[in-house]
């Protein structure tokens, strides 16, 4: 009965990205954008450094939204072992009867994770839901009551806007199905209202961070391991993405579970060890709009530079390696590194003036 339910249920999703991509083929540039703006790392990269030099409070919850949120989400995938369009497309006795329906593929189609919930949808979610609490926190803290509802309309009026955007661009190139990304999309949320009512993250001490890190890391790896020993195979969607994705070279390594866990782990440690540093500790009181103006463009120009290394993939431990490594040096340079420096170039700037 239940698989019967879930076959018609996804039977109907893929009839909804039939429809997408036949009604509306000249938007694919608009939700391959989309799809690609939604991905965490533009938050890593992009809103977190812009954030923590207007407000650092909002750039830490950002950071935990983000990698508590994903981390949940692998968690959902390994329980709930959401199937993908473009492969269930291609193994469901639904069509037995009946010609399936043919669904295009597209570079960002062949993820390599379980479907459910969408990761996508859900950071999206968590990252835009948190950026408009924290804008109308700070931007209605001191204004009237119509100027609030008329912030408020905006804001959530947007919000409804990118998501509903993100939804639709997961189910037109085929990596989820609707009822995917809606859960997706609820769950984000959950996450995020979460941290709006936390406050030790803003005062969290480096041994905090590091024991968070080793007990997010320990339980994700020791729940696949236990899995593992009852028959369960958590990687078996690595298999179907390689067999039916009509291009090899579209099946990422970057986008394994591990490589995701990974990857969040290294942002978290890594944010921990710039709020602990003695460079931040120096620099942190600086607070002139020139300097956070020079830390933005510094961090921007930086990161975008960083972002183009990408850690060689013909070893998966060495790769999972680098990327630990390369996600826990984002938020230390943003954080400490490149704030000293601003500082210090500043200063000399001044002294040389004078």
């Amino acid at each position: 009965m239940l698989n019967a339910v879930m076959d018609a249920v996804q039977g109907f999703g893929v009839s909804s990205t039939h429809y997408l991509q036949t009604n509306y083929k000249d938007a694919q540039g608009l939700f391959l954008w989309v799809s690609w703006a939604a991905d965490l790392r533009n938050t890593f990269f992009i809103f977190f450094p812009l954030w923590f030099h207007l407000r650092a409070s909002v750039g830490i919850k950002l950071i935990w939204v983000a990698v508590i949120g994903d981390w949940l989400n692998l968690v959902f995938k390994w329980i709930l072992f959401g199937e993908r369009p473009y492969w269930w497309v291609h193994e469901t006795a639904y069509y037995a009867n009946a010609v399936p329906p043919h669904i295009e593929q597209y570079p960002m189609t062949c993820e390599t994770g379980p479907g459910s919930p969408s990761g996508h949808a859900m950071g999206a979610a968590g990252v835009y839901y948190t950026l408009v609490t924290s804008i109308l926190a700070i931007m209605t803290s001191n204004k009237s009551t119509n100027s609030q509802w008329y912030l408020k309309a905006l804001l959530w009026t947007l919000f409804c806007g990118v998501q509903v955007c993100v939804c639709l661009s997961r189910v037109f190139i085929a990596a989820h199905f609707p009822h995917q990304v809606i859960a997706g999309l609820i769950t984000g949320m959950i996450v995020a209202e979460a941290f709006n009512r936390t406050q030790w993250i803003y005062s969290a001490s480096m041994k905090k961070y590091f024991y968070t890190t080793l007990f997010l890391t320990s339980f994700a790896v020791g729940f696949y391991v236990l899995l593992k020993a009852l028959g369960v195979d958590l990687l078996w969607t690595m298999e179907k993405a390689q067999k039916w994705c009509i291009r090899p070279e579209w099946v990422h390594l970057d986008t394994t579970p591990f490589a995701s866990l990974l990857r969040n782990m290294g942002t978290l440690f890594g944010l921990g060890l710039g709020l602990h540093s003695p460079l931040y500790t120096e620099t942190k009181k600086s607070s002139s709009p020139l300097v956070k103006a020079g830390c933005i463009i510094s961090s921007l120009l930086l990161l975008h530079l960083f972002d183009s290394f990408k850690p060689p993939t013909h070893t998966a431990a060495l790769f999972y390696l680098l990327s630990f490594c390369k996600s826990a040096t984002v938020p230390l340079v943003t954080v400490s590194i490149i704030p000293y420096c601003v500082n210090r170039s500043l200063n000399q700037h001044n002294k040389k003036a004078v």
